[in-house]
């Protein structure tokens, strides 16, 4: 398996709510252009937008929706008619996405909305909502798609966050590319190798499981290579802390310890320390090993996708 790297050239193709790209197809007849996706991601992901709502025939402008708990269901109903109920449309126009849905690498929701709302959507039962609902259509679409990196425009505010989903969407996407031909077992073992310093900066008990995954006979390919997608993508939504971070950099840097002298090895020492108390983002410590790397290359760190991750152009690293 090569290592691929992205380009300006090769978008990733994402999904996203019409609504965030400035399109007018709110209730109101309005929209929520998204100045992040419109002006930085659109230069890495080729995005496709849709409205459900629209899809299903609700005009523009047209009555607003809302999540009611009914005989313990959610259903989507009219806020002034209730007898308007959606709730079947929706989940039927999101099974009939599927086609291109199976293509993307991520998907980008509008927070708060009755169909496209992630997490945290009002749901009524009587006047007072709680906030404990899914839309209806990012609900099929997480049931259909349950590793698709998934994540809400609100959310993209959180540096963390942000660099959660994005790193996760180009783990998503190499592994597409992975399955497009008739891989094997030591081609997922390789993808696992590439990726290894990513998963230990997230969850170190969930990177010996994978491990573990792969150390099994396998009789079956196809539902090996499913489990452990399965597994590589649960693990990644866990937020990388700065302690795991730094664990992983100690571990990068002993691959240098026969090459780099006293003065080096406790400036590394000191520059991850000070990553580790929040003095420096984690860009530092990877640019000083990535000075390193370049005057004594090491082949398995040179595969690895920890030290670059996504474009450096996104400037993710420097915020976390």
């Amino acid at each position: 398996m090569e290592k691929v790297i992205q380009t300006k050239f090769n978008k990733i193709k994402i999904g996203v709510s019409s609504c965030l790209l400035g399109e007018n197809v709110r209730f109101d007849g309005g929209h929520k252009k998204n100045q992040y996706l419109f002006n930085t991601l659109s230069h890495y992901f080729d995005f496709h937008p849709f409205c459900p709502e629209v899809a299903i025939g609700l005009g523009i402008p047209r009555e607003p929706i809302r999540l009611v708990a009914k005989d313990e269901k959610i259903k989507c109903v009219g806020t002034k008619n209730e007898t308007l109920d959606v709730t079947d449309k929706l989940k039927a126009i999101a099974d009939e996405q599927v086609s291109w849905h199976t293509n993307i690498s991520g998907y980008i929701l509008k927070k708060d909305s009755p169909s496209c709302g992630m997490e945290r959507v009002k749901v009524y039962n009587g006047s007072m909502p709680d906030r404990k609902g899914i839309g209806i259509y990012a609900k099929k679409l997480m049931d259909n798609f349950p590793d698709l990196p998934i994540e809400e425009e609100g959310r993209l505010n959180d540096s963390v966050l942000r660099e959660n989903f994005i790193q996760r969407v180009f783990v998503y996407q190499r592994w597409q590319i992975l399955a497009l031909k008739k891989y094997s077992l030591k081609d997922i073992q390789q993808f696992h190798a590439q990726h290894k310093y990513i998963y230990m900066s997230h969850n170190q008990l969930d990177l010996k499981k994978l491990g573990n995954l792969l150390a099994k006979p396998c009789d079956n390919i196809t539902l090996l290579a499913k489990e452990y997608l399965s597994q590589a993508m649960t693990l990644l939504k866990s937020k990388a802390t700065k302690s795991n971070h730094a664990n992983t950099l100690q571990h990068i840097q002993g691959y240098l310890k026969k090459h780099i002298d006293q003065d080096d090895r406790q400036e590394l020492c000191e520059t991850i320390e000070q990553y580790s108390n929040g003095y420096v983002p984690l860009i530092v410590p990877i640019t000083l090993l990535r000075h390193h790397f370049r005057k004594y290359p090491n082949d398995y760190i040179t595969d690895s996708f920890y030290m670059c991750p996504h474009p450096s152009e996104l400037m993710l690293l420097n915020n976390v």
